[in-house]
């Protein structure tokens, strides 16, 4: 990639000779791992939650977390990332690292105390992905007959509409307020619950799909949460919030393993709405786990130095602040719909 000649300007000799090596290794695992990035043929969506992105806690990221962060991300075509804090400066470096065929929305700050001052953001490759003008923050409304205001919440959803290829997308994701350490904490069920109904029952008045007719056959459009909902298990009545709505795990998400580093908790999640339309899960999914290629334990040694200006942390613990406590889950989707389009015209 064009921006490996940054690396030069890392002055110190031994973080430099680590951060190459760490790309050497996670160059081939993520090329096994994940498939290809076609032109026209696929989509490689993406959902990463990069611990307090970038707070500055015990130390703000340096130049090596980047560059394995951006390597990474740049395997993908769209992305939802969570936890981005009030600075832009992370976004503006990994599109910097990227280069300048890609891009990013991103919300406006979070307040108060549950939002973390968070927000929440989109990076895409304009030269797949097109952004069709739908970016708006969601606020839960008050149903017709309700008594009560609805829990709002912690983190304000962001919805976005892209296109890639045949397919348009309404794009969802949220951070859903974790609360207790238990599966099923009541304010976490309620923010699922409230998020996923309000979503599905407005999907029409959410599209970003054209329509170029008042009186027309609006254009197919797929509407995909995904995000960081903070489920422990697929079988917790969090997860059925989420089916019960109408929306739809791909069977190949069904089957990978957690998106924590533990990868027994399945916080992260993809699902889309009813059925796809010009759009097809090819059967390929997974998380990534780029710590067993960079950060590794049996590196803890090499960042004694740094930790030394953190005491307290454990390495494990430590270097969720340079990567993060969440492992990227991701998508292949089908977007070359031709033949059945040409099929319909006759």
């Amino acid at each position: 990639m064009t921006y490996y000649a940054g690396l030069k300007k890392i002055t110190d000799a031994k973080v430099r000779r680590r951060t190459i090596d760490g790309l050497k290794r996670l160059r081939p695992a993520l090329a096994a791992a994940i498939p290809a990035r076609t032109a026209t043929d696929t989509l490689l969506l993406a959902t990463w939650n990069i611990r307090e992105f970038d707070s500055g806690k015990y130390g703000y990221r340096r130049e090596e977390p980047y560059y394995y962060i951006a390597e990474i991300l740049g395997r993908f075509d769209l992305i939802a990332i969570q936890e981005v804090r009030d600075g832009l400066y992370p976004l503006q470096t990994l599109v910097r690292l990227l280069g300048n065929d890609w891009d990013f929305l991103v919300t406006d700050v979070t307040l108060g105390t549950s939002g973390n001052s968070e927000r929440m953001a989109y990076l895409f490759d304009r030269r797949k992905v097109n952004f069709t003008g739908l970016a708006a923050e969601l606020v839960l409304p008050k149903d017709k007959g309700a008594k009560e205001e609805p829990v709002q919440m912690a983190r304000s959803p962001y919805v976005a509409g892209f296109r890639a290829g045949w397919a348009y997308l309404t794009l969802a994701t949220v951070h859903i307020y974790y609360g207790k350490g238990v599966a099923v904490d009541p304010r976490r069920l309620a923010e699922i619950t409230g998020f996923a109904k309000t979503i599905a029952k407005h999907a029409g008045k959410l599209s970003g799909a054209p329509q170029y007719e008042p009186d027309a056959v609006p254009v197919p459009d797929n509407l995909i949460m995904l995000g960081d909902f903070n489920i422990f298990n697929r079988k917790d009545v969090t997860m059925q919030a989420i089916t019960k709505a109408g929306f739809v795990v791909p069977d190949a998400l069904q089957e990978v393993p957690g998106s924590n580093v533990d990868k027994n908790k399945h916080y992260d999640q993809i699902a889309y709405y009813k059925k796809l339309a010009r759009l097809k899960a090819t059967g390929n999914a997974g998380v990534f786990d780029f710590y067993e290629h960079v950060y590794r334990l049996a590196d803890e040694g090499d960042y004694a130095q740094e930790r030394a200006q953190h005491p307290g942390r454990s390495f494990k613990d430590w270097r969720t602040y340079r990567m993060s406590d969440h492992l990227p889950m991701w998508i292949e989707l089908g977007i070359d719909d031709a033949d059945s389009y040409l099929d319909s015209l006759s």
